[in-house]
């Protein structure tokens, strides 16, 4: 296709971004100027989040928080780390709008394009070089003994745990409606595939691939040894109840927050909808984890095939 007719599929097909930095972080103003310029220069209208805008202002562009934009847009570039791409996440992924990361950040699981590649990357993309992947969303309910109702969304992670009086709390978990266990411990992680490489990866839970259709439970410092990671079906309904713990607390992507007391009950199922991540056409998820793992030990240097 020439250049020409391909830059006209794109702005077709992602007429309208959003351009979102890494929140608090005046340092990203020159990459995102860099990236509003190219966006702009491809024909493609951008608006600037209100929140990057606050500290990273770019003159010329428009301005909005994701409520008002995220109907209104076809694709969103983040540049920062998985932080800024999972709050984005929670606020874009009911409206289906695509996310593409530039890493600004440390790990960048999400957000995996470096920015020395980042425009050669967009434009890419932007051509209709890229792969697609959905993934698995939680919604969280924290039910409380008087009726009331609290509900927050998560991409990585629910987590039950203790808070800074530091005992163990007890609760109770329920899967589907049917009693599985209960314990003592620091608290539990109910995650999605994208979240086994997160908090769940360092309490002991096992990596799940992103297109598995599984949630893991992975108990953090059980007071018994026996309790011990669990994956299950994504279709699964879990509830866990608070039977004692004072100060305990449920965290959704540890960004998220409420307060639990006993005899509250947190009910973590899968959403609806799924976010959406693009990513170039050569992405290969086990060479992400080979990177930010650090498994570098290829076939090669073991004296075996490269297949």
């Amino acid at each position: 296709m020439p250049a020409a007719h391909a830059t006209a599929a794109a702005t077709t097909r992602f007429p309208r971004l959003a351009l979102v930095g890494r929140y608090a972080t005046p340092s990203i103003a020159g990459s995102l100027a860099e990236v509003a310029a190219f966006l702009t220069g491809r024909g493609h209208r951008v608006v600037l989040d209100a929140g990057t805008a606050q500290y990273a202002p770019l003159a010329g562009y428009a301005v909005a928080p994701a409520s008002e934009y995220a109907a209104d847009t076809d694709l969103a570039v983040v540049l920062g780390g998985d932080g800024t791409m999972l709050s984005l996440a929670r606020q874009l992924a009911p409206f289906d709008v695509p996310l593409v990361g530039v890493n600004q950040g440390r790990l960048g699981f999400l957000t995996d394009i470096p920015v020395s590649e980042m425009t050669a990357a967009l434009g890419a993309m932007l051509d209709g070089r890229f792969v697609e992947q959905k993934r698995t969303m939680l919604t969280v309910a924290v039910e409380r003994p008087d009726g009331r109702k609290e509900r927050g969304l998560a991409l990585n992670d629910v987590v039950v745990n203790r808070g800074s009086l530091g005992s163990m709390i007890e609760c109770a978990v329920s899967i589907d409606g049917r009693f599985a266990y209960a314990m003592r411990a620091d608290g539990i992680i109910v995650a999605t595939p994208t979240g086994s490489t997160a908090y769940a990866l360092s309490a002991g839970g096992p990596i799940l691939a992103p297109e598995l259709a599984s949630l893991l439970l992975v108990p953090v410092a059980p007071h018994a040894l026996t309790h011990r990671p669990i994956a299950i079906a994504d279709s699964s309904t879990i509830a866990i109840t608070v039977i004692n713990g004072r100060d305990a607390g449920v965290h959704c992507d540890g960004q998220g927050h409420f307060a639990l007391m006993a005899g509250d009950r947190v009910v973590v199922e899968r959403a609806s909808f799924r976010a959406r991540f693009l990513y170039p056409e050569r992405h290969d998820y086990f060479a992400t984890l080979r990177e930010k793992l650090h498994w570098t030990a290829t076939p090669e240097r073991l004296g075996g095939p490269a297949d």
